[in-house]
C-alpha cells in the first residue's frame, strides 16, 4: 500500500551543483584471487533539491545515545588479509589503536556467500572462501573484532544483484526480473549483473534465510545493506511483477519506467520487504544493528527505487551511512547537509561513506582529511571504502597516512551494541489511501495478525475493528474467551469472539496487540428486518475509528506509535482517485479547519486515552416543506459508515407533518453550526448514497439526532481530534 507523508519545512537551503563523476566502486575476489573491475559509474547532471520532494518530520531527540561511527569496509580486495588469521589480528589491532570502532566485512557478493552457508549448500552452490588454515573467515573476523572492542557488522554487499552467469541465476531464471525490452542485465560498478526480483516471494525468502543465517550463525552485532538492496528503475517488467501490479491496481505497468505511481508501487514493495526483514532479524537478536549504506536520497529513490528515508522513519534502520564519493569538497558538503540526512542524524547514528582510493585512482590524504573534518563538524561519522586503500595507492607513505588517521581520531569512541533497542516509527503523520466502493462507503486496507491487507469499511460512527476469521494471518493472537455483540445503526447485529492481535496500516503497526472482534454471525434486529445482514454479500469487515467507545474493542488508531495516535482526517473524494485517511494531526494539516467541540465522557477500563461523546451539539437543522426551520438543538454524528442519512425525532410533535420514511428531493436538508460548517443537500438516490430518511425514536436522550452519512465527506474534509475532543470541517469547495 502506498504511503505518503506530509512535508514540514526545514530551514536549510540546499542546492546541488553539477555532480562530477558520482562513484560507486565495488571490488570483488573470485576463486581466491583478487581482481579489480575499475568501473566508474558516471552521471553528470544539475538538479535543484526541492524540499517538497521529501517528507521530513518534526525534530526529535535521538532514540538512543549518539555514537560516532568510525568504520571501514573489508572487501574482496582485502581477502589476502582476511584469509590469514595473523594478518586479521594485526589489522584489527591497528584499527583499534587508530580509534576506529566498526568494521564491515563482506559476506555476500557475486552470487556467493563468503562464509560456509547451509542455505547455499542446500541449493548445491559451491563455497570458495575458506582461510589459509581452512577456517571460516567471517567467524575469525567477528571473533577477533570482539576481542579488540570493535563492532563487526557483516556487509550484505550485493543485495538483489547477482551475475547472470552465477549458479544462483542459472538455477533460478524465474527469480530474475527484466527491463521492458526483455534485457536481464545492467552495467554496474561490479560489471554486468542481473537482478533478483525483489517482489518475488521465493527471492524474498532466499534473502531472508541468508540474513537470518548470518545473525544466528555468528551472533553478529548487526547486518548492513547498501545501495544494491534496491532495483534499477528500468526493471520490473518480468511476467510475475506485471501480473502482480495488474492484479493490485487494475492496470498493467506503464511503458515509462519512471511513471510516478509505478515507481512508488515498486519502491513501497521493497520497503515492505525491508520491514519484514528487520522483523526477522530483531526476532532473533533485538539489539542487532540493522544498518543501511545507500546513495544520497534523490538518486537512490529516482534511479534505484530505494526509499531509505521511509525505512528510517518506519524505525527499520538503526544506522545509516550515505555513500558520498566526491573529489570536490563543495559538492561533498552540499550532499551531506541535505534535509533527509539532517533529519536522520536526529534519530540514529549517521555517517558518510568516504572514498580512500582505488589502485588506478588514488585519493590524497589531504582530501580524506578535509572530508572527514567536514562530516565531523556536522555531527556525522565516517566509513571508508575500503581497508587496503587506507594506506595504499596514495602518493604519501604508509606511515604518513597512518599518522594522518591518528590525527583525525585522537581519542576513542566506543560503540556499545547493548545500548541499541528496536526503534519505533518516527512519523508525525502518514496518509493512507481510501477506496470508495459504490454506495457502500470508503474502505481502508488493514492487515490483522500478519494477514494479507484486506479492505474494511471505514466507520467514523463506531469504534473497534470487526473482521471475519479468514482475515487473520499466522501471527499469534490472544484469546480472551469473551463474546462481543455489536448492533450497527442499520440494525445489523454482529456477534463473535474478542481477541487481541497486532494490526497493521500500510507499513505501520499498532504498538501492541489491540482488541478485535472476530465476527462469527450476523443478523437483523426485529425493528429493522432489512439490515445489511439480510444481504447475501459476505461480511467485509468494519474499522470503527471514533472515540466514544462503550466497551471493547476500541478504536485501534489509539495504539499507533507516537503522534500517529492523536487523531486523523478523512479526505473523501468519491468522484476521484485521491481519497485518503491522514493519520496523525500536526499544526500544518490542522490548518484551515473550523472546529466544533465534543463533550467528554468518563474513562473506561481497558480503553486508553480520552473518551468523547461522538455527537456534535448545537447543530441547526432545516428541512424544506416541513416545520423544521433552523432548529438548533439537534445533535449530529459525522458518520462515514452510513450510505444513507437520517434524522431521528424523539416525539411525533417535533416531527410535525413529516412522515416516517425517505425524504424526497423537495425536502432539501440543511445542517449547520455557526462559523463551523453550512451543509445543504437535496435527498435523492445519487449512486445510492444521498438518501435521507426521518424516523420516530422515542428512546432518544435528545430531541433530534442527525446522522450525516457519507455524502457529507464529498463536501468536507473532516478532522477527528482524539486528544482534545474536537471535530473539524474544511470545505473543499
Amino acid at each position: 500500500m502506498p504511503i505518503s507523508f506530509q512535508p514540514k519545512s526545514i530551514n536549510i537551503n540546499v542546492w546541488l551543483t553539477k555532480l562530477p563523476f558520482i562513484f560507486r566502486f565495488q571490488t570483488k575476489n573470485f576463486f581466491n584471487f583478487r581482481r579489480l573491475l575499475p568501473i566508474l559509474f558516471a552521471l553528470s547532471f544539475t538538479t535543484t533539491l526541492l524540499l517538497g520532494n521529501f517528507q521530513p518530520i518534526n525534530a526529535q531527540l535521538p532514540q538512543y545515545p549518539s555514537q560516532e561511527i568510525r568504520g571501514v569496509w573489508l572487501t574482496n580486495n582485502d581477502f589476502d588479509i582476511l584469509k590469514n588469521r595473523a594478518k586479521v589480528q594485526e589489522t584489527l589491532s591497528q584499527l583499534r589503536r587508530l580509534n576506529f570502532n566498526t568494521v564491515y566485512p563482506v559476506v555476500w557478493n557475486d552470487g556467493y556467500t563468503k562464509y560456509p552457508s547451509a542455505v547455499m549448500e542446500r541449493m548445491n552452490i559451491p563455497f570458495f572462501f575458506r582461510g589459509t588454515q581452512g577456517q571460516d573467515v567471517i567467524a575469525d573476523v567477528l571473533n577477533q573484532a570482539r576481542s579488540q572492542g570493535l563492532l563487526a557488522i557483516p556487509w550484505f554487499e550485493f543485495g538483489f544483484m547477482a551475475p547472470l552467469t552465477s549458479e544462483l541465476a542459472s538455477q533460478h531464471p524465474n527469480w530474475l526480473t527484466q527491463k521492458r525490452d526483455g534485457t536481464q542485465t545492467s552495467i554496474s560498478a561490479a560489471g554486468e549483473v542481473a537482478w533478483l526480483n525483489p517482489f518475488h516471494p521465493e527471492v524474498q525468502k532466499f534473502i531472508t534465510d541468508l540474513v537470518v543465517e548470518i545473525i544466528t550463525k555468528y551472533n553478529a552485532d548487526g547486518i548492513q545493506f547498501d545501495d544494491h538492496m534496491s532495483l534499477p528503475v528500468d526493471f520490473g517488467y518480468d511476467q510475475y511483477t506485471i501480473n502482480l501490479y495488474t492484479q493490485e491496481t487494475g492496470n498493467p505497468p506503464p511503458p515509462n519506467p519512471q511513471a510516478q505511481a509505478w515507481m512508488r508501487w515498486r519502491a513501497d514493495k521493497i520497503t515492505a520487504f525491508m520491514v519484514r526483514l528487520n522483523q526477522a532479524v530483531k526476532a532473533i537478536k533485538p539489539n542487532a544493528i540493522f544498518a543501511v549504506s545507500p546513495n544520497y536520497y534523490d538518486f537512490a529513490y529516482k534511479f534505484q527505487l530505494q526509499d531509505w528515508l521511509s525505512w528510517v522513519r518506519l524505525g527499520v534502520v538503526d544506522e545509516l551511512v550515505v555513500q558520498v564519493y566526491r573529489n570536490d569538497l563543495q559538492s561533498f558538503v552540499s550532499t551531506i547537509i541535505t534535509p533527509e540526512i539532517v533529519e536522520t542524524q536526529q534519530l540514529i547514528p549517521t555517517g558518510i561513506g568516504i572514498m580512500t582510493g582505488l589502485r588506478n585512482r588514488p585519493v590524497s590524504i589531504a582530501q580524506i582529511q578535509s572530508q572527514v573534518r567536514a562530516a565531523r563538524e556536522r555531527g556525522l561519522g565516517a566509513v571508508f571504502f575500503y581497508y587496503e586503500s587506507l594506506w595504499e595507492f596514495g602518493s604519501e607513505s604508509v606511515e604518513q597516512r597512518q599518522a594522518a588517521f591518528e590525527q583525525m581520531f585522537p581519542s576513542p569512541v566506543v560503540r556499545d551494541p547493548a545500548q541499541f533497542r528496536p526503534r519505533k516509527p518516527s512519523f508525525d503523520t502518514i496518509s493512507l489511501p481510501l477506496y470508495p466502493r459504490g454506495a457502500d462507503g470508503y474502505f481502508l486496507e488493514v492487515a490483522v495478525a500478519n494477514g494479507r491487507p484486506r479492505r474494511v469499511l471505514l466507520d467514523t460512527g463506531s469504534a473497534g475493528l470487526r473482521v471475519p476469521r479468514e482475515f487473520l494471518g499466522n501471527a499469534p493472537i490472544q484469546q480472551t474467551g469473551q463474546k462481543v455483540r455489536e448492533v450497527l445503526s442499520d440494525g445489523t447485529v454482529l456477534e463473535g469472539d474478542l481477541v487481541y492481535a497486532n494490526v497493521q496500516f500500510g507499513l505501520i503497526s499498532t504498538e501492541e496487540p489491540v482488541p478485535v472482534q472476530i465476527v462469527t454471525s450476523r443478523q437483523c434486529i426485529p425493528q429493522k428486518p432489512n439490515c445489511s445482514a439480510k444481504s447475501s454479500t459476505s461480511f467485509s469487515g468494519i474499522i470503527g475509528v471514533n472515540y466514544a467507545e462503550r466497551a471493547l474493542p476500541y478504536n485501534p488508531l489509539r495504539k499507533l506509535p507516537g503522534n500517529l495516535s492523536n487523531g486523523f482526517i478523512v479526505v473523501g473524494n468519491r468522484g476521484g482517485n485521491n481519497s485518503n485517511l491522514v493519520i496523525g494531526l500536526t499544526d500544518k494539516n490542522r490548518a484551515g479547519f473550523r472546529i466544533a467541540a465534543l463533550s467528554p465522557q468518563p474513562a473506561m477500563g481497558g480503553i486508553p486515552g480520552n473518551r468523547w461523546d461522538s455527537r456534535l451539539s448545537g447543530v441547526c437543522l432545516a428541512i424544506a416543506n416541513s416545520a423544521i426551520k433552523n432548529t438548533c438543538n439537534a445533535r449530529m454524528v459525522v458518520d462515514s459508515g452510513m450510505n444513507s442519512s437520517y434524522v431521528d425525532f424523539k416525539s411525533a410533535a417535533l416531527m410535525g407533518k413529516l412522515k416516517q420514511g425517505r425524504l424526497t428531493a423537495q425536502n432539501t436538508v440543511k445542517l449547520s453550526i455557526p462559523r463551523v460548517f453550512d451543509y445543504s443537500i437535496a435527498p435523492g438516490s445519487r449512486n445510492g448514497f444521498n438518501v435521507w430518511s426521518v424516523n420516530l425514536a422515542q428512546q432518544l436522550d435528545q430531541p433530534m439526532v442527525v446522522n450525516s452519512g457519507i455524502a457529507l465527506f464529498d463536501r468536507y474534509n473532516v478532522l477527528f481530534d482524539g486528544v482534545n475532543g474536537r471535530v473539524g470541517f474544511r470545505d473543499r469547495n
